[in-house]
């Protein structure tokens, strides 16, 4: 299992071989590691303790000198060092979602937009998967080393679309409904959704299964009633450890991609290709489900915002107005029980477009 740590760089190999490119692309890199000794950057170390990832990002301010153009005369989030061994293709999704993560939950700081710097002809994977959540070409930055390209991604600014508006969450013209997930499945699928009423850190929870991306699949006929661009509250059901009134809770907002049923896959293999990449289940469980055909529906989901605070059962119904008589498993909510829903979650409704 890997392990993704926070470090502070004095704790960090530089001779480890991931920072070969990097000191081939930048001739500075390894004097400017050695000063950054006390701050701390996000790392991958794989199951032989070598490193497969590291983030490293920082807050900075008005227009620089270093850019063409110059960035807006505002407070910027920058993605300072972010490189990644992509031998898995959720390592990106994880990564970026970590961005966003630290961007948009630090409170102290006021920024309009994320950016970043790369030689986007060496690395056209990572070009391409920061264009696909919303980075735009802004510039070009001149240096020794060579020529970058400047993405930035203007916070301000919504396009519509589910990935380049990440993590916000449009509701407007959407339904949104409840669904139901077994605490089992719940943990595995959303880890930085902890089962309590306290608001939790999601930049200290480094588990390594946190992806922008999820896969659950379910045999609930009802989740047909979904289309793309559809808002999920995360419905964690209640564990037996105590009254499902106080144990079951609203975990996390999320957005529908796609809903497709068993019958949609041409065999087992593309099945198992298809959900692999970002369901919880390993092949095995996966095979097992296509044979079975007991859990004939895959639900394609985006992982948006987990909730600061998460209201138990008792709170959805005695405040939120959902009706104890209905089965909690997908219910459609009305205006109203949904925004009842984000007041008590304590969510910031900046997220919400």
């Amino acid at each position: 299992m890997e392990n993704l740590l926070i470090q502070k760089f004095s704790e960090v190999n530089l001779d480890d071989p991931f920072f070969d490119t990097l000191k081939r692309d930048y001739s500075e890199f390894s004097e400017w590691f050695k000063r950054k000794a006390d701050n701390r950057a996000l790392v991958l170390y794989n199951d032989s303790g070598f490193i497969e990832g590291v983030l490293y990002c920082k807050y900075e301010s008005g227009p620089g000198d270093d850019t063409t153009p110059r960035l807006p005369n505002t407070n910027h989030f920058k993605v300072g060092t972010f490189k990644f061994n992509p031998q898995q293709t959720r390592r990106g999704d994880r990564f970026i979602k970590k961005i966003f993560d630290y961007a948009l939950l630090s409170k102290k700081h006021s920024f309009s937009d994320i950016y970043v710097t790369i030689f986007g002809n060496k690395h056209p994977y990572l070009f391409e998967l920061f264009k696909k959540y919303g980075f735009k070409h802004y510039g070009i930055k001149k240096t020794e080393n060579g020529t970058e390209d400047v993405l930035l991604r203007d916070l301000t600014k919504i396009n519509g679309d589910i990935h380049m508006d990440y993590p916000y969450v449009n509701i407007r013209g959407n339904n949104k409904y409840l669904l139901a997930i077994y605490p089992e499945h719940h943990t595995r699928l959303f880890p930085d959704s902890i089962l309590n009423n306290e608001s939790p850190d999601i930049v200290r929870d480094i588990s390594y299964s946190n992806s922008i991306h999820k896969i659950y699949i379910c045999g609930m006929s009802d989740v047909t009633r979904f289309k793309h661009g559809d808002v999920l509250v995360m419905y964690r059901t209640g564990d037996r450890k105590g009254p499902a009134e106080y144990r079951a809770v609203a975990t996390s907002l999320c957005m529908v991609e796609s809903i497709s049923h068993i019958n949609d896959f041409r065999d087992e293999n593309d099945f198992v290709d298809y959900c692999i990449k970002f369901s919880v289940f390993n092949e095995d469980e996966l095979r097992g489900f296509y044979r079975e055909s007991k859990y004939p529906y895959v639900i394609n989901f985006t992982y948006n915002i987990a909730f600061p605070r998460r209201p138990n059962r008792k709170e959805l119904a005695d405040h939120a107005g959902l009706d104890r008589g209905e089965r909690w498993g997908i219910m459609q909510l009305s205006e109203q029980q949904f925004d009842k829903i984000i007041e008590l979650s304590q969510l910031d409704e900046n997220l919400l477009t």
